[in-house]
């Protein structure tokens, strides 16, 4: 589970945007970083504008640590194609992520930890590892006790966000088919991603 989820928002102030576009967040009324220097604003270098691009797409999946952020880089290294796409087809393959998109949660934190609480089944099977990478073709579905829960209720019906096209969900049945891996422009990202920049951290 994310050591940040009591402060996640704080991350938004940090970074300097609104990176999940929930209205809820502080950015939205101070749009400048926190503590005493927060407003002061420089110029960054190059490796300032690779470690923001960084931090903000790590952020944006919960925070993931760094160790595992930097696996997810060198799986999409060796993989054909190109690598900052691979990276996002990675961690848009990440159990917690795809529960997001589904729309099953609110945040991609609850996500984290409605997986842990074995609340979520892939292909009729218990998975409690928000990890858990998931294939083409996977059904994932809220396990039946759960799909009642006000948390599932409140996402399923939200109007902040929408489904992407490479998965299909049934809010009925509180069940979805992860069709395909996305490229960049396929993820609805509320702020702009930079990826090919996070490439460039990781291989200097």
């Amino acid at each position: 589970m994310s050591n940040r989820i009591q402060t996640k928002y704080k991350i938004d102030r940090r970074l300097r945007v609104n990176l999940w576009g929930r209205p809820k967040s502080p950015f939205n009324s101070r749009d400048y970083g926190p503590g005493l220097h927060g407003q002061r604003r420089k110029k960054p270098s190059d490796y300032g504008q690779q470690l923001h691009a960084k931090q903000k797409l790590k952020g944006y999946y919960g925070n993931i640590s760094e160790k595992q952020f930097r696996k997810y880089y060198q799986k999409a290294d060796l993989r054909k194609g190109d690598t900052s796409e691979n990276l996002i087809g990675l961690l848009e393959r990440r159990l917690d992520a795809v529960v997001y998109r589904m729309k099953f949660v609110p945040t991609v934190f609850s996500s984290r930890q409605f997986i842990n609480h074995g609340h979520i089944r892939v292909n009729g099977k218990r998975v409690n590892i928000p990890s858990y990478m998931v294939k083409d073709g996977d059904i994932i579905e809220v396990k039946e006790k759960s799909r009642d829960l006000p948390l599932v209720l409140e996402a399923a019906g939200s109007p902040e966000r929408d489904t992407p096209e490479y998965m299909e969900v049934d809010h009925g049945k509180m069940r979805g088919t992860f069709l395909r891996q996305p490229g960049l422009a396929d993820v609805p990202y509320p702020t702009q991603m930079e990826p090919n920049l996070v490439i460039e951290y990781y291989s200097r």
